[in-house]
């Protein structure tokens, strides 16, 4: 492992990061899916209806997503095994 990445400011940068890239992803996603099942003609503002199915698919999404992120935390995850050629869990 090089020392760059056993700075512990620098490990702390990187996984600031990837939570951030994490996060804009979610929006991205809920962003798309929401539009694409709420939106009709856009028009110059939202009507009620509209606004009201984009926050419930929000709430919905963000539901769905927590339900599976504790059943993940709930469930023990089996040994991961490196793999033989590379040293790393994924190719």
């Amino acid at each position: 492992m090089s020392k760059a990445m056993q700075d512990p400011d620098i490990q702390f940068f990187v996984n600031r990061e990837t939570q951030k890239q994490r996060f804009q992803g979610i929006v991205h996603e809920i962003t798309a899916r929401c539009w694409d099942t709420c939106m009709g003609n856009p028009g110059n503002k939202l009507d009620s209806k509209t606004e009201g199915c984009i926050s419930n698919c929000v709430e919905r999404f963000l539901d769905a997503s927590n339900f599976v992120v504790n059943r993940l935390e709930s469930t023990p995850a089996p040994a991961a095994s490196p793999n033989k050629s590379t040293g790393f869990l994924f190719n």
